[in-house]
């Protein structure tokens, strides 16, 4: 059974045509899918998909680029919504100086007020990072006592050395649609020296489609294709793989019930 533990199911390109795409990627033996919220909104929505299919869960959190508008109101509606069965973890969360760098203190707070709710939640992680990984860095190590339930870095492209650091804060590592581009030198070189036990895979659909299907509408259905990149970086059989993201997945997001 393959895993996606990071999609947008909720998206627009995706949310019209649900039991299509579940079919298709029950086809291709996805058997566990992870949706994942982004602010409070978001996040109701995709408890209300998660409800609806078997096989799928979802997080709730507040991205880093949607702290700008929330509010205390926001945190309490994603505190509710973790008691619910079907919520795994809380996400996807961290911080993204990429598009607006104006407000970085909020996107600071919230990052760490999230981590903290996860431990009150007894719930995993699921952060996002881009172009801030020193001050998320430092953030996690400052909440090491407050990721008691663990965590995944989604979509990682950061570098090896900065890898061994997260892993050391008990975090493991996801890997999507990026790993099969043909500059994704990073990647590669994280994916071939993470433990195996630390592996986790996703599409982050409906973006970042793999090859040979670059510039789809990525779905949950691709998954096969990056395990069969991540088995062919690591010398590995497909099998052992699909295996590992899938006893992983089991340990990390510990209220999956496959």
């Amino acid at each position: 059974m393959f895993v996606d533990t990071h999609c947008h199911l909720d998206d627009e390109k995706l949310k019209d045509n649900l039991d299509e795409i579940v079919a298709k990627f029950r086809a291709a033996q996805v058997g566990i899918v992870i949706n994942i919220g982004c602010d409070a909104a978001t996040s109701e929505l995709v408890k209300n998909q998660a409800e609806k299919y078997d096989g799928v869960y979802f997080a709730a959190g507040i991205h880093p680029m949607d702290v700008e508008k929330a509010t205390d109101k926001d945190i309490e509606k994603i505190a509710e919504l973790c008691k619910h069965p079907k919520c795994v973890a809380i996400g996807e969360i961290g911080l993204d100086y990429y598009w607006d760098k104006t407000f970085k203190d909020k996107q600071k707070e919230f990052f760490a007020s999230q981590i903290r709710l996860a431990k009150e939640a007894r719930l995993p992680v699921n952060i996002h990072v881009r172009d801030a990984m020193g001050d998320a860095l430092e953030i996690l190590k400052n909440n090491k006592e407050n990721l008691t339930f663990g965590g995944v870095m989604h979509c990682y492209s950061g570098s090896k050395e900065t890898a061994k650091e997260l892993l050391k804060l008990g975090l493991y590592i996801s890997f999507g649609g990026t790993l099969t581009f043909k500059n994704a030198k990073n990647a590669v070189e994280v994916a071939a020296a993470v433990s195996l036990d630390r592996i986790l895979t996703e599409t982050d659909s409906p973006y970042l489609a793999p090859e040979p299907v670059r510039g789809t509408v990525n779905s949950p259905a691709n998954i096969p294709y990056i395990v069969e990149r991540l088995a062919k970086v690591r010398g590995a059989e497909i099998s052992e793989i699909e295996s590992a993201v899938y006893n992983n997945t089991l340990t990390l997001f510990k209220k999956i019930r496959a």
